[in-house]
């Protein structure tokens, strides 16, 4: 039997992977010490890795295709095909972004005056090139983790991934050049890719991802209209596009559907319910696929 092998995340992307992918179809059922979750769909294998190593694997081979981040790729130099970009990460919808960073007061305002410095950091390659293309020739070491603790007194500066600058700011590090900011990737081997069968089942899966993505923060609402003031609740629907609208079987009332963001319908119900709408309906929605 024919099977798409898909890496997912492992770690602090794991959660909000999960997440995305149930409300895509997929249900995937993760033990504690399970690497190979059991999922409802067939054609499907998952495999939960450190994002780390997904792109390595998807080049192989090893792996048909596999979600990580943007850092992760270029970190591995690894030559993979980029299905979509998916606007997610472990804490917000936000870029991770990995910052150049020093302590306040070092006199180190640029790269530049990283000449002959030591520098830690987990994205060691990226690193390295930053270096190279700004002329500098510094130490990079790897850091195993709670790298922003050893600046200044075993390293001068660090290369750090961040989304808010909260933790680096709490250590008193400040932020004097962005290297990267990485988003994540949905990934195929080359091989794999230009597999029909594998294909129209990756960009289908590519599809749903999206539209679960696209429906993070919207709910659909629905409700009852009279005919003569369709105008004025139609203008205060913050539609994707125009509401839908289907007259009732009375000819006076019609039934208006919209998707709207969550955010607000708190502030458009009660609206709604002065401008004349009734029997307002408000519910979740798992994909939005325009």
């Amino acid at each position: 039997m024919r099977r798409v092998r898909l890496g997912l995340p492992k770690g602090s992307l794991q959660d909000a992977t999960l997440r995305m992918m149930r409300r895509a179809g997929w249900s995937i059922s993760v033990s504690d010490r399970s690497y190979f979750p059991a999922v409802n769909d067939d054609d499907l294998e998952i495999v939960l890795l450190r994002a780390q190593e997904i792109p390595r694997y998807v080049a192989d081979g090893v792996l048909d295709a596999g979600i990580t981040g943007y850092d992760n790729v270029l970190e591995n130099e690894a030559d993979v095909h980029e299905i979509c970009e998916l606007i997610y990460s472990k804490a917000t919808s936000r870029p991770y972004r990995w910052v150049l960073a020093v302590p306040k007061g070092s006199g180190i305002t640029c790269a530049k005056d990283l000449e002959g410095k030591r520098i830690a950091t987990e994205l060691v390659g990226v690193t390295r090139r930053y270096l190279e293309k700004n002329g500098v020739q510094a130490e990079v070491e790897f850091s195993w983790g709670a790298t922003e603790v050893k600046v200044p007194s075993l390293v001068d500066a660090i290369v750090e991934g961040t989304e808010t600058g909260t933790t680096l700011r709490a250590h008193g590090l400040e932020i004097i050049d962005e290297l990267l900011a990485s988003t994540t990737r949905f990934i195929a081997n080359h091989e794999s890719w230009n597999d029909e069968w594998k294909r129209e089942r990756l960009a289908n899966m590519a599809t749903l991802l999206k539209g679960a993505m696209a429906a993070e923060g919207k709910v659909g609402l629905k409700m009852n209209a009279p005919s003569e003031k369709l105008a004025e609740i139609s203008a205060l629907l913050p539609a994707m596009k125009s509401p839908t609208v289907t007259p009732l079987s009375d000819g006076q009332w019609v039934a208006v559907e919209v998707v709207a963001d969550e955010s607000r319908v708190r502030d458009i119900i009660p609206k709604l319910l002065a401008a004349g709408a009734t029997a307002i309906i408000e519910y979740p929605l798992n994909k939005v696929i325009p």
